[in-house]
């Protein structure tokens, strides 16, 4: 059996975000997506809130997906769930210059485990989870970046105020 880790921040999660679930488990037979713990960024969302909407967007009942928590090395975290393959997006030229060094930190700390990397279909090469926290910060249009329970989320976060 397949198993792979999607490791990310999803603060908050985006269509890109599900593609690459959904386009995985056409290789991998079961995804964890792990919500990761990173002192050094500053969430908009909390832990809970983040987990809560993965859970509501994706369809855990028809999907082999489970959520979990990564406070430690992905490849680590990747051991633990007994995973074998690392899977990643990319976006644009930068994403793999950073993701081929991780692999390659990654293969060294773990030689067993493999990183997939996706490429991002078109329509999300832009996107990230950045640029739609500033369209909402302006009170730009999301629903063509986000599932509606996101938008609504985020929405909150950013209450647009009568000029």
């Amino acid at each position: 059996m397949k198993i792979g880790i999607y490791p990310g921040s999803f603060d908050p999660i985006t269509d890109g975000h599900i593609d690459i679930i959904k386009r995985s488990l056409q290789v991998i037979d079961k995804l964890y997506v792990c919500v990761s713990v990173n002192t050094q960024k500053n969430t908009l969302f909390t832990l809970e809130e983040r987990i809560d909407m993965i859970e509501n967007v994706l369809d855990l009942d028809h999907l082999n997906v489970e959520v979990c928590v990564n406070n430690t090395l992905t490849v680590k975290q990747a051991k633990r769930l007994k995973a074998t393959h690392i899977i990643r997006g990319l976006r644009v030229l930068t994403d793999f210059e950073y993701e081929f060094q991780m692999t390659h930190a990654n293969r060294v700390l773990d030689s067993e485990i493999d990183t997939l990397f996706l490429m991002t279909d078109n329509r999300y090469s832009f996107l990230s989870s950045s640029t739609v926290k500033e369209i909402a910060r302006f009170g730009g249009e999301l629903e063509p970046f986000l599932p509606p329970y996101v938008v609504t989320k985020l929405r909150e976060k950013f209450p647009q105020k009568s000029v």
